[in-house]
């Protein structure tokens, strides 16, 4: 009898669960729903990209996934995305906020705010600084070139024998930013950046992983000591080295007189004082390593992703360095207006930024209302998953979708064009932050490293392995390079 009882409370469970899990009347299509997994059995735990490339072919460019009980739309091709992030930008500017990612960094912070007014001013105030602090401007240029030296006397150390670029990219590109936001620069070697970097490192691919995946769809598995707690050590680790640099700077700063972001944001503080905004020192904390995760991981990988490539097409690298010293001449290092001369370069570094895909899924959106896309009905609160690799790989909006060329972004005069499918920095206002910072970064640091060496892929490396490794970003597997000092220069 009591067995009966406790299959049927069993079956109304599962029927209450399936219920649940059903589509919406005019919800985009999608593979069979399971109670409780969802549709976790569709796809892989380790590396989804595939996955979503399949369904998009079997459901069409807008189709429904459910991870485990809660329902996702995934946007897929140049036409579907620009009618979300673009015509229909404000429906779809919300940011899901019971997933993984929120959990680990307490919603604080830009980039996973949800849409609203503690946003919209913390967005406005962060282009704002940033743009004060040199962005465009000569100053930044400065910064950049100031830390291409270190990035040079690493690799004139290394001359001639085998050697792993991965952590000097990584430092190099966190240092950066680390001057921008704290007014500061870390030897390659010391603890804090050693520290920092490899805990940014570890949740980019913990955060879009197979544990962080049931643990979004199995709410009852969180608070198990499973391997998803350690992204939230190393998040605890890098508010620590946080919470010191503001403590710091709360000794040491001259109210008015900002040397750095984090000087700017305790000015703001002061100006505001209890006037019940979302400005707070808590706050500043995660708004900086947000911002530092987003300036360095992203940038860094495009780098390595970049010099993989132009190692192994030496024709694209030595044709990069004619018209690279043909445009510098004699002059003694490369400004960002150079781009305008240097069409070749340009398609280039965009070609590699296309291939790179660093950020395959862009961060996920949410609906704030009930909406419409391509004429399926959205309810309010829907995971939005923008597939940014189906629109930079898409047919017919790439001369050549599926290999590394160049040509894709060069017109029949030789002349740089940027087709509309190039949105590597998403779209719309939730649009990388950092875009003016790392196309800068992007173009002096290759222009300056290809204009002094030359990269050649190690005669016994054996072939080079472009599959990168899956996370929030997209990471090329270590490999070595060799460097040769130029003669001409």
């Amino acid at each position: 009898m009591l067995l009966s009882i406790l299959l049927l409370w069993l079956c109304v469970f599962f029927i209450i669960l399936q219920l649940k899990s059903r589509r919406p009347k005019n919800f985009p299509p999608g593979p069979f729903v399971l109670p409780v997994l969802g549709n976790l059995l569709h796809m892989s735990l380790e590396n989804p990209l595939k996955d979503f490339e399949r369904l998009r072919k079997t459901y069409g460019d807008v189709y429904s996934l459910f991870i485990g009980p809660k329902p996702a739309v995934v946007i897929s091709g140049l036409k579907a995305m620009k009618e979300a992030l673009v015509t229909k930008a404000t429906d779809f500017a919300g940011r899901p906020q019971d997933l993984f990612v929120n959990d680990t960094t307490q919603r604080k912070g830009v980039i996973l705010a949800d849409y609203g007014s503690s946003w919209r001013d913390h967005r406005r105030f962060a282009l704002m600084t940033l743009r004060d602090f040199g962005l465009g401007k000569n100053s930044m240029e400065d910064r950049i070139h100031g830390e291409l030296q270190y990035i040079i006397n690493t690799l004139e150390k290394s001359a001639g024998k085998p050697f792993s670029p991965q952590l000097m990219f990584h430092n190099a590109a966190s240092n950066i930013i680390c001057q921008v936001l704290f007014g500061t620069r870390y030897e390659y070697d010391d603890d804090f950046i050693k520290v920092i970097v490899q805990c940014f490192t570890e949740n980019a691919k913990i955060a879009n992983g197979p544990w962080a995946m049931l643990y979004d769809s199995l709410p009852m598995i969180r608070s198990l000591p499973l391997p998803f707690m350690k992204a939230f050590k190393n998040v605890e680790t890098c508010q620590g080295l946080a919470i010191g640099l503001l403590n710091e700077h709360k000794k040491t700063r001259v109210p008015g007189d900002p040397r750095d972001f984090m000087d700017c944001y305790l000015d703001e503080l002061d100006k505001r004082g209890d006037d019940g905004s979302s400005f707070s020192e808590q706050q500043l904390t995660m708004y900086a390593l947000d911002l530092h995760f987003a300036g360095t991981d992203t940038t860094s990988n495009t780098l390595l992703t970049g010099f993989l490539y132009l190692m192994t097409y030496p024709h694209i690298q030595e044709r990069c360095q004619r018209e690279i010293d043909e445009v510098l001449g004699g002059k003694d290092r490369a400004c960002f207006d150079d781009r305008h001369n240097m069409p070749y370069v340009q398609a280039v570094i965009h070609e590699i930024q296309r291939i790179a895909n660093t950020v395959p899924l862009s961060v996920f959106h949410c609906t704030i209302k009930d909406t419409e896309l391509m004429g399926y009905s959205i309810p309010k609160g829907t995971l939005i998953i923008p597939n940014l690799t189906s629109v930079l790989n898409e047919e017919g909006q790439w001369k050549f979708p599926n290999e590394f060329n160049p040509e894709n972004f060069l017109n029949d005069q030789g002349e740089f064009v940027k087709p509309d499918a190039f949105m590597p920095f998403s779209a719309g206002p939730r649009m990388c932050l950092g875009e003016g910072l790392a196309r800068m970064e992007l173009f002096l640091i290759t222009v300056t490293l290809l204009r002094k060496f030359k990269f050649i892929w190690p005669e016994d490396a054996g072939e080079p392995d472009y599959t990168p490794v899956y996370g929030v970003t997209l990471t090329p597997k270590p490999y070595p390079m060799r460097v040769q000092v130029r003669a001409t220069q």
